[in-house]
C-alpha cells in the first residue's frame, strides 16, 4: 500500500515536471504569463511547437516540371530527385518543417508532373520564390551537327545575333548526376573554378560524351545559359569536369554552394501561389485549442457523474496523458496541423475508451460481491484484452494511414499512433497506480459509494 502512494506521488511530480516542460517551452504562452520569458534557458527555448502551414501561415507554391527530355521510364525518379533537391535548397534557409512533396499528373488531365512546395512561416511570396529559383538547373550539351538551323535576332542597333544555345544540342548528361563541386583556383593564373565530381552514371556519361567529341566543345550550361564552353582534348574517365569563366572567388563560392546542394534534374516554371496569413493560422490555433479544453472539460464531468472517485482518478491520469502526448510533440519533434490536432483529439478519446471498460469491469466485479481490492485487480486483469485488441487494431491503422497518406494524412496518422500507445500506458500503468493507492479507503459503505456508479446503475 505505502509503496503505492508513494508510486503515485512520484508519477504526480513527474506530471507535473512535464507540464512545466510544455508550458516553459511554448514562447507564446510564456510571453503572456511569464514576464521573464527572455531568461528562460536555450533547451526551452529551442522546443516550441512546429506548427504546419494551415496553422502558422505560410506560402503554397505550385510547380510544374519539364520532363520532356526525360525518358518515360525515368520519370518517376527524376521527381523524386528534383523533391530531394528542393528539400535540401529550402533546409538551407532555415525554413521549419517544409513539406515538398510530387504531384504525378497535377490536379487537372494534361497538367504534367507537378511539384507542391508548402513553406510554413514564409508569408513572403518573393522570398519564397526566390528561394526555389536560386537552385540552378546544369547541363552539358555538345556541338550541334553540320547544317543544324540556327536562331539569331536582330539587335536594336541592326546587328544580327546568333542564340547560343541553338549552336548546341543536349545530352542526357544534366546535374542530376553530380556528386559534389568544389572551389579551387588556377596553378598558373591563380583564377577560381569549379570542379565538379559525377556519381557513377554521370562519370560513364560523362567518358562517352569526351570520346564522341574529342576536339570539340562541350558547353556547360547554367539555368539554361552556357558558363563555360571547354575544347575536349582527350576523353576523360574520372568523372571531374572544370568550369572555368570571369568567376571572382565570391560568385565561384556561391556557384559551389548552389551546386552542392543540388542542381535541378528537370526545369520547373511556377504555376500559382498561395499565401495563408497569419492571422488566419492564428484562428485556427485558437479554434483548435478551444475544441480540445471543451471537449476535455465535458469528458472529464462524464467520467466524475458516471464512475465518482474512479472518473476523478481517470481525469488526472488523462491530464497526465495530455501533458505527456504535449511534450513528445515538442521533443521529436511533430509538425502539428488542424489534421494532426484532430488525431490527439481522438487518441484522447481513445484513452476515455480504456478507463470506461476498466471501471465497467471493476462495477461488475463489485456487484458479484467482490472486496474493492480484488474488484479493482479483476477489473484490469480482464479489461486488458479488450483494450489490448482494440489499440492494437487502432495502431495499425495508423500505421497504415502513415505510410501510404499524404503529407496530410501523415500528421493526423502520427499523432493518433503515438496517442494510441500513450493511452496504453495511461490507462494500465498510471490509474492502476492511482486506484492501487487508495485502498487506505478501506471496505466501509463511504468507500464503496466513493467506487460505484454515480449514474446509470
Amino acid at each position: 500500500m505505502i509503496k503505492k502512494i508513494v508510486l503515485s506521488i512520484v508519477i504526480l511530480v513527474l506530471g507535473t515536471g512535464v507540464a512545466f516542460f510544455v508550458y516553459k517551452s511554448e514562447p507564446k504562452l510564456n510571453n503572456q504569463l511569464n514576464k521573464n520569458s527572455a531568461t528562460a534557458s536555450s533547451f526551452f527555448k529551442n522546443h516550441p511547437f512546429r506548427l504546419g502551414l494551415d496553422l502558422s501561415g505560410g506560402t503554397h507554391l505550385i510547380y510544374k516540371a519539364d520532363t520532356s527530355a526525360v525518358p518515360a521510364g525515368q520519370v518517376g525518379d527524376s521527381m523524386d530527385a528534383l523533391r530531394d533537391v528542393i528539400e535540401r535548397r529550402v533546409n538551407l534557409f532555415g525554413v521549419s518543417e517544409p513539406v515538398v512533396q510530387v504531384q504525378h499528373g497535377g490536379f487537372v488531365s494534361g497538367a504534367g508532373e507537378q511539384l507542391i512546395i508548402d513553406l510554413p512561416g514564409v508569408t513572403d511570396v518573393k522570398q519564397a520564390i526566390t528561394m526555389i529559383g536560386q537552385t540552378p538547373l546544369l547541363e552539358f550539351k555538345t556541338e550541334a551537327p553540320a547544317g543544324t538551323p540556327q536562331k539569331a535576332t536582330v539587335g536594336k542597333d541592326g546587328k544580327v545575333v546568333l542564340d547560343v544555345g541553338g549552336q548546341y544540342v543536349a545530352t542526357e548528361l544534366t546535374g542530376r548526376y553530380l556528386q559534389k563541386a568544389t572551389l579551387q583556383f588556377d596553378a598558373n593564373t591563380r583564377a577560381p573554378t569549379v570542379s565538379l565530381q559525377f556519381d557513377d552514371t554521370g562519370t560513364k556519361l560523362f567518358a562517352e560524351i569526351t570520346k564522341a567529341n574529342v576536339g570539340k566543345t562541350v558547353a556547360i550550361f547554367l539555368d539554361g545559359a552556357p558558363i563555360s564552353t571547354p575544347v575536349v582534348r582527350e576523353e576523360i574517365p574520372n568523372g571531374q569536369a572544370v568550369i572555368s569563366g570571369s568567376f571572382t572567388p565570391t560568385e565561384a563560392k556561391t556557384l559551389v554552394g548552389r551546386l552542392n546542394s543540388g542542381a535541378l534534374p528537370v526545369p520547373i516554371t511556377l504555376l500559382s501561389t498561395q499565401t495563408i496569413g497569419a492571422i488566419l493560422g492564428d484562428n485556427a490555433v485558437n479554434a483548435g485549442v478551444k475544441a480540445t479544453v471543451i471537449g476535455f472539460l465535458l469528458v472529464a464531468l462524464f467520467l466524475i457523474l458516471l464512475y465518482r472517485l474512479p472518473g476523478l482518478v481517470a481525469v488526472v491520469s488523462l491530464s497526465i496523458f495530455i501533458v505527456i502526448i504535449l511534450a513528445l510533440f515538442k521533443l521529436m519533434p511533430v509538425t502539428l496541423t488542424a489534421a494532426g490536432i484532430a488525431g490527439f483529439i481522438i487518441s484522447i478519446g481513445v484513452a476515455v475508451d480504456a478507463n470506461v471498460l476498466i471501471f465497467e469491469r471493476i462495477k461488475e466485479e463489485l456487484r458479484s460481491g467482490q472486496n474493492i481490492k480484488d474488484a479493482v485487480r479483476l477489473g484490469f486483469s480482464r479489461a486488458w484484452f479488450s483494450i489490448r485488441d482494440s489499440n492494437i487494431s487502432n495502431f495499425i491503422t495508423a500505421v497504415i494511414l502513415f505510410w501510404f497518406g499524404t503529407s496530410l494524412i501523415k500528421g493526423f496518422a502520427l499523432t493518433l499512433g503515438t496517442g494510441v500507445i500513450v493511452s496504453m500506458f495511461s490507462a494500465i500503468v498510471i490509474t492502476r497506480v492511482f486506484l492501487g493507492a487508495l485502498g487506505f479507503l478501506g471496505e466501509g459503505k463511504v468507500a464503496r459509494f466513493l467506487f460505484s456508479s454515480g449514474i446509470g446503475k
